[in-house]
């Protein structure tokens, strides 16, 4: 459903009708400098998030460069285990 001649009308009339002649092209002026005011927030918005990018490569490189890292082998299958330390409800149950 469009909004057609006959609405736009109805609505024209009913604004004169409240805000008078004599106040129309200030209130009209009035939302002018409003959408004026709103677009350039909008615009420094953009401008604020686009201006502290920064090179993200740096950081990149200096997290994937390789560290020294001693890896102990796994342990010998026919190597003696750790002798078992007793526990101490193992003494209590004694």
């Amino acid at each position: 459903m469009s909004i057609g001649i006959w609405q736009v009308v109805l609505i024209l009339m009913i604004v004169l009708i409240l805000f008078g002649a004599g106040k129309l092209p200030k209130v009209m002026g009035d939302v002018a400098k409003g959408v004026k005011s709103f677009k350039s927030g909008l615009k420094d918005d953009e401008d604020e998030v686009e201006g502290p990018r920064r090179p993200i490569t740096s950081e990149r490189t200096a997290a994937q460069e390789p560290e020294d890292v001693t890896v102990a082998p796994p342990p010998r299958a026919d190597a003696d285990p750790a002798p078992r330390q007793p526990h101490r409800d193992d003494a209590v149950r004694s």
